[in-house]
């Protein structure tokens, strides 16, 4: 940033030409909406970005979304079509005096130009509630046109007074096709690999299967596996299975996409999906997930969704839990995988799940009435005196008890929770 203030303009060109030396991804970085890939739902004619991207942004932004799916050349395509200074700008090399520095050349900027500045923030996640405030009022009073991208939930991670000044979008990963395309063009044109290589059969659909819709990953895969490769020949199966090594999952334990799996899991149990329930159960663990968090999961599985209709079904999650902690990775694995799937197969009954719910809502808006006499637990002759077990019936010995006598407050006699 320090070389960013000794500069007369504030800004620099947001479509640059990376140089030669570059990584792939970044030479092959679009430098027109021609070449821009993917996020059609926003940028397509008619869609919320398309006026935007014809000059006519107004609105700050957050761009929400998985690692290489175009965030940041979407901000830079937005800054060149709407005509504004672009300053580019790290949440994780930068702090509150920069901001502040660079918030008062933007204002200084615009009184003496009349020309607003787009701030890219990248990783706008990782300011903390004091550095996102720094920008509020420069956002309300048009000095900048703030643009934030963030792989984390903009609900849970950008304060409330900045998002509700922003539009927050979510951009997708990359389709299969897309991605293709992509390294196509790589593999062709002059600022990629100009022709140099050409690849076997199968080469560009390997990758894109082991890289999750990212267009970085995908370029520097392909980038690797053509340095293996000799010049002029074609980049095979097997330079690909070198440049990639052992997929890495995308997955955050801690963040949303921890808490997207683990609700595909547990629906993929409720809706009796073995298939679905092994596969969302093996990329959790296939990711490093904590085995006891995934085996708690399937104890709340057990009660919420099997419940009565198989009891067994609780003995077995709670017995893998068992197996795991004392086997862990790797052995541990087929005993979450086992119960995963014998939930998933069993019947289902969440009657007891409504029945704590509707329970719980009565003890929370009824008045808690004492227990009926009856059902007191009478142990000293003061409390016989009082009355206590007065009129009790006991079942085992007088089985018209069952029916003749209420075991629930007066306020709630009659009322049915569990419903088989």
């Amino acid at each position: 940033m320090s070389g960013l203030f000794e500069e007369e303009t504030l800004g620099t060109d947001p479509l640059e030409a990376a140089p030669s030396d570059a990584p792939l991804a970044d030479r092959m970085r679009p430098s027109s909406l021609a070449d821009y890939c993917g996020q059609t739902h926003l940028v397509g004619e008619g869609r919320i970005l398309s006026r935007a991207l014809a000059g006519e942004l107004t609105q700050s932004l957050i761009l929400w979304g998985p690692p290489g799916v175009g965030k940041t050349t979407l901000a830079r395509l937005l800054a060149q079509a709407s005509g504004l200074a672009f300053v580019p700008y790290s949440a994780v090399l930068s702090g509150i005096k920069e901001i502040r520095e660079l918030m008062a050349r933007a204002a200084a900027d615009r009184q003496r130009t009349g020309r607003r500045t787009l701030v890219f923030v990248d990783e706008i996640h990782r300011f903390n509630k004091a550095q996102q405030d720094a920008f509020l009022p420069h956002v309300e009073r048009g000095d900048i046109v703030l643009v934030g991208a963030t792989t984390e939930n903009p609900s849970f991670e950008v304060n409330g007074a900045l998002l509700s000044r922003c539009r927050a979008l979510l951009l997708e990963p990359l389709q299969a096709d897309e991605v293709v395309r992509l390294l196509q063009r790589a593999l062709a044109a002059p600022e990629g690999l100009a022709g140099r290589w050409s690849v076997e059969e199968g080469v560009l659909e390997r990758i894109v299967g082991a890289t999750d819709g990212d267009a970085r990953r995908a370029l520097t895969a392909l980038e690797t596996a053509a340095a293996l490769a000799q010049e002029g020949a074609a980049i095979q199966l097997e330079d690909v299975e070198e440049a990639l090594q052992r997929k890495v999952t995308l997955y955050d334990k801690s963040g949303e996409e921890h808490y997207n799996v683990i609700s595909a899991l547990h629906k993929s149990i409720r809706n009796s999906d073995p298939d679905a329930t092994l596969y969302w159960v093996t990329r959790m663990m296939s990711a490093g997930e904590d085995g006891k968090f995934i085996a708690r999961r399937l104890v709340r599985a057990a009660s919420e969704d099997v419940g009565l209709a198989d009891p067994f079904a609780l003995r077995i999650a709670l017995d893998a839990g068992e197996a795991f902690h004392r086997l862990g990775y790797p052995e541990g694995k087929l005993a979450l995988a086992q119960a995963a799937v014998y939930l998933a197969r069993a019947r289902k009954s969440d009657a007891i799940y409504r029945a704590v719910g509707e329970a719980e809502a009565d003890v929370q808006s009824t008045a808690a009435e004492p227990v009926p006499k009856h059902l007191r637990n009478a142990a000293t002759r003061v409390m016989k005196e009082a009355g206590y077990g007065e009129g009790y019936r006991n079942a085992h010995q007088d089985p018209g008890a069952r029916d003749e006598m209420s075991c629930l407050p007066p306020g709630l006699e009659g009322r049915r929770y569990f419903r088989p």
